[in-house]
């Protein structure tokens, strides 16, 4: 059998979430975040990409 290894993507937030839209704070949340330099390893899929973008400003990503 071939065996995949999954793809990972760890994100750290460098932003504040303070007044910023209710959808974005959410997201963070979402993420696993909500404090500044806090860091949240993922798996990488499509879901997780499209809240990213949506705080893109406000996080950090690495790929990994």
């Amino acid at each position: 059998m071939a065996t995949t290894k999954k793809k990972s993507v760890t994100i750290t937030q460098i932003h504040s979430a303070a007044g910023r839209h209710k959808n974005q704070r959410q997201t963070l949340i979402g993420l696993g975040l909500n404090k500044i330099r806090r860091t949240s390893t993922l798996e990488d899929t499509p879901a997780v990409r499209g809240m990213i973008n949506t705080v893109k400003h406000l996080v950090k990503v690495d790929e990994g």
